[in-house]
């Protein structure tokens, strides 16, 4: 007897091939955007070697953070200001035909009671879909993008990332891994701190901290503090308060083969004033060595200038005079603790480490996929 089907159904589906996996096209632009308390900023790559070439960017201060220290909410205002950002990003993508991207949205998102109202209107504005992270992927990415300066000599590396809203610290232990393997050994991480399933030799984190003050947050800590070296000094003193958990702060002490990478505006800034730099030049900053001396040296300058004169130093702006005060007073702290020779200067970050896992994912690296 022939089956019977029940009354209304339909034919029975014809199976449906599985399609076989796309292959990524090698020299597709990727994208990776990072909307952060005060910054939205934008980079279009393609793959390049084990490396990739910059093909577009975007950078605007949008302060999205503004007001969320008193209300916990993200103002009209400064969501308006974002969206505007987010359509020439919007805009970037479509000029270039990028199919493959990752945007992110990090500590402002993070505290705000109103943040997923926020993404629903970028989403509904601009068609871009934002994605909050969590504290140790910021962390992860921040590493990521910092392999490149690591030096086959290092096996103790911190690495700094100093944001708007957040500063994050990751202790690395590279003591197992092979010299030339080291740089590689940290693009691995972008899989997780705690990823076993390597048959490499691991780079091994120690700790890692997200502190919830950055060169915006910790500026508002201290409004009302008038006096600009006591300000100074109350915001460096209370951030190192902050990493009381914070393993290596009792621990480690710095050695031969100790290398700290700082990744932010506020040590690429410190970093130009140093060289003396009338115009910013990424290839000279980029990969500086700096010792703690250097650094103190820039940041006493800062000081004795003042606020008018900081607002007058081509190398600081109107924009970042109070900004780089507070990125400065985390800096110094984190010299105090970890004194060096050895402080590298990145200009790059959660951007380039979001290029960099993404390509590294898709094996479209010459020594991916990592």
């Amino acid at each position: 007897m022939t089956p019977r089907r029940p009354a209304g159904a339909g034919a029975f589906p014809k199976p449906v091939a599985t399609p076989a996996p796309s292959v990524p096209d090698p020299v597709a632009p990727y994208a990776a955007l990072d909307l952060g308390t005060n910054s939205c900023r934008m980079l279009v790559a393609q793959p390049k070697g084990s490396q990739f070439h910059v093909v577009d960017s975007f950078s605007k201060s949008v302060q999205l953070g503004t007001g969320l220290e008193a209300s916990g909410r993200l103002s009209r205002a400064s969501m308006s200001r974002t969206v505007q950002a987010l359509k020439i990003c919007k805009a970037k993508f479509q000029k270039h035909k990028v199919q493959r991207m990752r945007l992110v949205a990090t500590e402002a998102c993070r505290r705000a009671k109103n943040a997923r109202d926020f993404i629903r209107f970028v989403r509904h504005e601009t068609g871009l879909r934002l994605d909050i992270i969590e504290p140790e992927e910021e962390a992860r990415l921040a590493v990521v993008s910092c392999a490149p300066l690591v030096s086959i000599k290092t096996e103790q590396l911190l690495v700094v990332d100093i944001g708007g809203g957040s500063t994050e610290l990751v202790w690395i232990d590279l003591s197992r891994v092979p010299g030339p393997d080291r740089p590689r050994a940290i693009m691995r991480l972008h899989k997780g701190f705690d990823f076993c399933d390597d048959p490499f030799p691991r780079a091994r984190v120690v700790d890692w901290i997200s502190v919830p003050l950055g060169v915006a947050t910790l500026k508002d800590q201290f409004y009302d503090v008038e006096d600009d070296a006591g300000r100074f000094a109350l915001m460096s003193w209370y951030f190192e308060e902050q990493l009381a958990d914070f393993s290596p702060y009792i621990h480690e002490q710095a050695r031969e083969g100790f290398q700290i990478i700082g990744t932010s505006g506020t040590v690429t800034t410190v970093a130009a004033s140093h060289l003396g730099l009338r115009r910013y030049d990424r290839t000279k900053v980029d990969g500086l060595r700096m010792s703690s001396d250097q650094i103190d040296a820039v940041i006493r300058s800062y000081l004795e200038l003042g606020e008018a004169g900081r607002r007058a130093d081509p190398r600081i702006g109107k924009d970042r005079q109070a900004l780089i005060m507070s990125g400065s007073a985390i800096l110094q702290a984190l010299m105090r603790i970890w004194p060096t020779d050895r402080l590298s200067v990145a200009d790059r970050g959660l951007r380039e480490g979001l290029l960099y896992a993404q390509m590294s994912s898709d094996g479209v690296l010459e020594d991916g996929p990592f």
